[in-house]
């Protein structure tokens, strides 16, 4: 599902990151942990194909990167990978329906609105879809974001930083609501964070289940992983 080979990316005028490789099984959980700035977010983002790596080889969802084209990299992203990012970046002009709305035209789909019905449904919040973010609570925020993620049903779910800021009840709750959509989408779901909360929270919540791993990023970098 994800595997990387000596994979690399170095800034302008910045530090070369050198990542370990990973083979990363389908509907596998992959923690990605380590300090700040030790390259988790820049990760999340060669796997999604925002950028593209200095070297090394990386194949998600059975496409190798490296063959893509910027136009059909865009079409792949959108029907393949659903992001949860750190900052939700729901736009406060419009409602949660017309948020999701937007993402299916921005990958080129009509709007479907029994889809969108559905999404919110799935996630328990079918009955905000004519608030406005303003009106949304942090989980409710980060609940609606989730729907949008999963909006297309992608193969693979990045989430960075779920729990930045939530006390144990709430990052405890943010957890298992990755796993159980990640499950449910029989997504391959990859956690980046510098909680160190998290760990313990995804092995309680799957109660043990293989499929399981760990990579901490630091300096220098931890050795190869396979899930």
């Amino acid at each position: 599902m994800i595997q990387s080979a000596g994979l690399c990316y170095q800034y302008p005028q910045g530090p070369l990151l050198a990542f370990p490789d990973v083979d990363v099984a389908q509907g596998a959980v992959l923690l990605l942990s380590g300090p700040s700035g030790c390259g988790k977010s820049t990760w999340l983002a060669l796997v999604a194909a925002l950028v593209a790596p200095t070297a090394g080889r990386l194949t998600v969802a059975d496409q190798p990167l490296a063959r893509l084209k910027k136009v059909a990299s865009d079409a792949w992203r959108a029907s393949t990978i659903g992001f949860l990012p750190q900052k939700l970046h729901l736009s406060a002009a419009l409602t949660v329906h017309q948020n999701l709305a937007l993402a299916q035209w921005a990958s080129g789909h009509a709007e479907d609105a029994s889809r969108i019905r559905s999404a919110l449904q799935t996630l328990g919040v079918a009955d905000l879809a004519q608030r406005r973010p303003a009106q949304l609570s942090g989980g409710q925020a980060q609940r609606v974001a989730l729907a949008r993620a999963v909006l297309l049903q992608p193969r693979v779910i990045l989430a960075d930083e779920p729990t930045a800021s939530l006390d144990d009840e709430a990052a405890a709750d943010a957890v298992h609501l990755l796993l159980d959509t990640a499950r449910r989408h029989q997504a391959t779901l990859v956690i980046a964070t510098h909680d160190a909360r998290v760990a313990a929270m995804i092995t309680q919540a799957s109660d043990g289940a293989a499929g399981f791993a760990e990579l901490r990023l630091s300096r220098p970098q931890a050795k190869a992983v396979a899930v």
